[in-house]
């Protein structure tokens, strides 16, 4: 077997995996904002408990999907070295951007939902999922149109 196509396949297991936490994110996060929405209108106590146990699971899901994107993108350079010395300039700057804005405005918003039950209003409670939410629409269909050529 050639010592290159190994790390690409390891690349493209990672890659893979990391689409589906992707898609799964962007699904819980939908279902977390319709059920703590519909909390916040009925005030019916089986939807706090279906956000809590549907939140439990975003947020496992979350840290794994960090956990393959940050191996994705040391996983990037030494694979495609060759790439990355013609397109690195151009590639980098929206993969930080990403980064910086999209990840680290996610993860705040997350961080203060997660941390925030029974201490903040229940509507501003629901503000900062809705800001998760936004922040992750955002990131996902962001992302794509920002690449060269596209």
């Amino acid at each position: 077997m050639d010592t290159l196509l190994l790390p690409r396949l390891q690349f493209a297991a990672t890659a893979s995996i990391h689409f589906l936490f992707v898609a799964v994110t962007l699904g819980l996060v939908t279902l977390l904002v319709g059920l703590q929405t519909a909390w916040l209108v009925t005030g019916n106590p089986r939807y706090a408990r279906l956000t809590r146990f549907w939140g439990q699971l975003y947020v496992i899901n979350y840290v794994l999907g960090i956990a393959t994107g940050i191996v994705m993108e040391f996983q990037l350079g030494p694979n495609w070295s060759g790439l990355s010395r013609y397109v690195g300039n151009v590639f980098g700057a929206p993969l930080a951007i990403e980064t910086l804005v999209a990840f680290f405005l996610e993860s705040t918003f997350l961080g203060m939902w997660i941390f925030g039950w029974h201490r903040l209003r229940r509507g501003v409670h629901l503000a900062l999922l809705y800001g998760v939410a936004l922040t992750a629409y955002a990131s996902a269909f962001w992302w794509p149109r920002s690449a060269p050529g596209t």
